[in-house]
């Protein structure tokens, strides 16, 4: 039996000779176990994306965390400071009460009396002589705290410095008074004339001032002063 040898035509050149063995070898590298790898790299490219990424985040959401502490902190201090004029509010309040009470029973009197006896030992020590004066009343709340205006529009003369003098102690006398204007005329030298207007308030007396006597000579020298007559109150 004889054999024969293949020979490749002459006309097959080397580069058409390496395709076969070319395809082998791609088809052997496409394995499963290839195939597996390239899913572990993908997967490990992919997790390795997703871990950057959320390190973003949750750098982006520390910050936003930080501003938004701040934040609260700065509400919380005005909060604070806020709150601050209300602690021991009961206390102030009952502090306040017993200072108003005070001031409403020593500072304001409650007959027309005592304002003009008040004005007239002002008059006296000062150096003064009230001349004149007008009196208005004007009720200004009405029950068990009931308030009366009383206004006095007044002339009053002497030297320069004791009129100043008079001035400064009516600002400062124990019976509330305020004033609400004052007109000078004359010269420092000389006599001078003062008109000055005047408010006070009168309360209600309480149970020991009612049962008080008054003197019939102060009763008597206010009447006086009411209708307006010169000379001192």
């Amino acid at each position: 039996m004889s054999t024969t040898a293949l020979v490749p035509p002459p006309s097959t050149t080397p580069p058409q000779r390496m395709v076969p063995r070319l395809t082998a070898r791609a088809r052997a590298l496409v394995t499963a176990m290839n195939l597996h790898f390239a899913g572990v790299a993908v997967l490990a490219v992919l997790d390795l994306y997703l871990v950057v990424h959320l390190i973003f985040v949750w750098q982006g959401l520390s910050a936003n965390n930080a501003d938004a502490i701040d934040q609260q902190r700065v509400q919380l201090i005005a909060a604070q400071l806020a709150a601050k004029p209300l602690r021991g509010l009961d206390k102030k309040l009952v502090a306040s009460t017993q200072d108003a009470n005070s001031f409403y029973e020593t500072r304001l009197p409650y007959a027309n009396s005592q304002v003009l006896a008040e004005i007239g030992a002002l008059t006296q020590k000062a150096g003064v002589r009230w001349t004149h004066a007008q009196y208005a009343y004007n009720p200004q709340l009405s029950g068990d705290d009931s308030l009366t205006q009383m206004s006095i529009d007044a002339s009053v003369s002497g030297d320069y410095r004791p009129i100043v003098q008079f001035i400064n102690a009516v600002e400062r006398d124990k019976v509330f008074f305020v004033i609400n204007g004052i007109n000078l005329t004359g010269q420092q030298t000389g006599q001078v004339n003062l008109r000055i207007r005047l408010t006070t308030y009168l309360r209600p007396p309480n149970p020991d001032e009612l049962s008080a006597e008054m003197p019939t000579g102060a009763a008597n020298d206010a009447g006086g002063n009411d209708s307006g007559a010169g000379g001192k109150p």
